[in-house]
């Protein structure tokens, strides 16, 4: 009997090149994460986007460093002018404007996830809640915490960056650890 490969993606690429493999998954992550942000709720300053979803599941599917690789990737090509960003956004304002944080925090983010995902913790209902709230949590530490040096007030951050988006990433949350260990079982 075989060893489990440790993330989900491998499982898919097992024999392909390593540096081949390694190269198609983090630009397919961060394609992931820029189809995900074109699902958007317009809002001041933050928008509601799909974004974080992808994030959690990439971490989970790409493991810690593939899928930190791939929020870089993705940050990187938005940086530089394709728009990957919420609503086709692009460019270096972007890196520096309300979101940054949280484009930031989706590295912290995808490797935390990618790390418990990597010790199993992805695999069942009952245990993937885990590394998706660590992930979600890693986004709003990051997010509110530049959102208050842009607003000049932790109070209007939280108001703004934090509070609108609860519900919405509790569902969020909720799907990616329902779609991990179904795929799991799947590819069993």
């Amino acid at each position: 009997m075989t060893a489990l490969a440790p993330t989900l993606s491998l499982r898919f690429f097992p024999r392909t090149a390593s540096w081949l493999r390694d190269l198609f998954l983090i630009l397919a992550g961060s394609w992931l994460v820029a189809f995900f942000a074109q699902l958007e709720i317009p809002m001041q300053p933050v928008p509601i986007t799909g974004q974080t979803f992808a994030v959690l599941l990439v971490g989970a599917l790409l493991g810690s460093k593939r899928g930190a690789a791939a929020m870089i990737a993705y940050i990187a090509q938005g940086g530089l002018g394709l728009p990957f960003f919420a609503g086709g956004a692009s460019g270096f304002g972007i890196l520096t404007g309300a979101t940054a944080g949280y484009l930031l925090g989706f590295i912290g983010a995808a490797y935390a996830v990618g790390w418990l995902a990597e010790k199993g913790l992805e695999r069942s209902v009952r245990t993937s809640i885990l590394p998706f709230l660590v992930g979600t949590v890693i986004i709003y530490v990051f997010g509110v915490a530049w959102l208050s040096i842009v607003l000049g007030s932790l109070s209007k951050a939280i108001q703004f960056g934090l509070l609108p988006f609860l519900f919405g990433d509790v569902i969020k949350l909720m799907a990616a650890a329902i779609v991990l260990p179904g795929a799991w079982k799947f590819v069993k």
